[in-house]
């Protein structure tokens, strides 16, 4: 704990030696973090079974090969991105050239979760160390092996005073808040959001905020419901349902609905087994008291799927709840795990009116094959982003942004946005001396006119 201010300065340091500002430096590190990634991809692969008892091909598609993707473009489009922009100048400025220049903020620290615990980690990572900045990393202590493993990977990366490690739990992350940072990128939950919200404002710290909600999946009764059943059960339990962007709940056209829970029974079948608690890579729950909030949801409805549990895995079957409205306290907070409370409707006003009413989801899924129904919801409904038919997939692409709106975030990342995200703007005026314009000063007999005619 006591090292944590010297750690801090230690990088403040590091940051006023300029080390961190040149293109090659930059890319230098990037290429050194994807070969030590590469060098450590089994242990990693390891501890990702260890901690959340992940298959080694969830673990590549969802986690280490999209850290992959992220630095091999950040790579390829990072001296674009640091170039000066050009912007337009005014006419009242004539002779002048402006420019807008991304520089980076400083001392970074990133906040890390436990679900996705190395991607979390080094996507936005990958951002900071891209504008420039330098980074303190704090995974979670919920998965100690990957943290373990994340600490061993930056420190043969990165000097540390570029970018390091800090294990530990609420005491280290209060520890970290505490100092004067000069920018937070944290992803978790709403409630934790807030802390650490509330610190930075004590400093003044501009922050992101990738944070949760109830994100609401809709299937239409003109939707290809095998495809959209397959492509759901995807979605919702992938990391047994442990990922910010899963559908939360589901809202089934009524006319479409015993068809729709037959095609996602199968689906479920298909990814999981008759039997998921058998499945021997099949994700598991991070912790008991995870484990014991979601087995306590299992009553709050009646089982169309699943409903079965393990408390010895801490596993609990892919499940579909019906019976459920918006009193059931499984529809009270985000349910970040195998458990879908499906709803009914009959009119898409209803699910837009039921939508809107609430905190803004992070992500929205439609299945339909009306263009003017997917118009109808995007443009009624805010969200920090989704898919029309499909689930997640939007979260994969380093050219979308990825960040929620209200209480589900502030704030984006991924490719570009991760670079501008760590970036301050900074503006620029580069002003002649070949000649000086005499109507912006007070002296000019004429400038009033003038004044009055070009700003206006």
């Amino acid at each position: 704990m006591s090292s944590i201010p010297l750690l801090v300065n230690h990088q403040r340091d590091f940051f006023a030696s300029g080390k961190t500002r040149p293109l090659g430096a930059r890319l230098d590190r990037l290429k050194a973090l994807r070969e030590t990634i590469r060098k450590f991809e089994q242990p990693l692969l390891d501890a990702l079974k260890q901690d959340l008892n992940k298959s080694e091909f969830e673990a590549y598609a969802t986690e280490i090969g999209l850290v992959y993707k992220e630095i091999s473009h950040t790579l390829k489009q990072l001296r674009r991105w640091m170039k000066p922009k050009r912007i337009r100048t005014p006419l009242t400025h004539w002779g002048s050239k402006s420019y807008v220049i991304p520089e980076p903020y400083g001392v970074t620290l990133i906040i890390a979760p436990w679900n996705y615990p190395a991607q979390l980690a080094l996507v936005p990572l990958i951002g900071a160390v891209a504008a420039g900045n330098t980074v303190v990393l704090k995974p979670s202590e919920l998965a100690p092996h990957v943290s373990e493993v994340l600490a061993t990977i930056l420190e043969e990366a990165f000097e540390p005073g570029w970018a390091t490690t800090v294990l530990g739990g609420v005491e280290e992350s209060t520890e970290l808040l505490a100092q004067n940072l000069d920018y937070i990128f944290f992803t978790g939950s709403v409630a934790v959001g807030r802390i650490v919200m509330t610190a930075a404002a004590k400093q003044l710290t501009p922050v992101t905020l990738e944070l949760g909600g109830k994100s609401p999946c809709i299937v239409h009764n003109d939707a290809n419901l095998k495809l959209a059943a397959r492509r759901i059960a995807f979605g919702k339990y992938t990391n047994a349902g442990q990922t910010c962007v899963a559908p939360d709940y589901v809202y089934v056209h009524r006319e479409v609905k015993q068809a729709f829970v037959a095609h996602l029974k199968q689906a479920v079948e298909e990814m999981f087994g008759v039997e998921p608690l058998l499945n021997p890579d099949y994700v598991h729950i991070i912790s008991g008291k995870h484990y014991e909030r979601l087995a306590s949801f299992l009553s709050d409805g009646r089982a169309l799927i699943g409903g079965m549990t393990d408390l010895a895995q801490r596993a609990i079957a892919p499940t579909v709840l019906e019976g459920i409205d918006w009193n059931s306290p499984v529809m009270q907070e985000e349910i970040f795990g195998p458990v879908l409370p499906l709803l009914e409707y009959g009119d898409i006003e209803e699910v837009i009116a039921a939508v809107s009413a609430r905190p803004k989801p992070l992500a929205l899924y439609l299945f339909s094959e009306s263009r003017e129904l997917q118009q109808q919801v995007v443009d009624r409904v805010s969200f920090g982003g989704g898919c029309m038919n499909d689930t997640l997939m939007h979260f994969g692409s380093p050219y979308l942004p990825i960040g929620g709106v209200g209480e589900s975030g502030i704030g984006r990342y991924h490719g570009e946005s991760s670079f501008f995200t760590f970036s301050h703007q900074k503006s620029l005026l580069l002003q002649t001396t070949l000649f000086d314009i005499p109507f912006r000063y007070p002296t000019s007999r004429w400038g009033r006119k003038l004044v009055r005619k070009l700003l206006r």
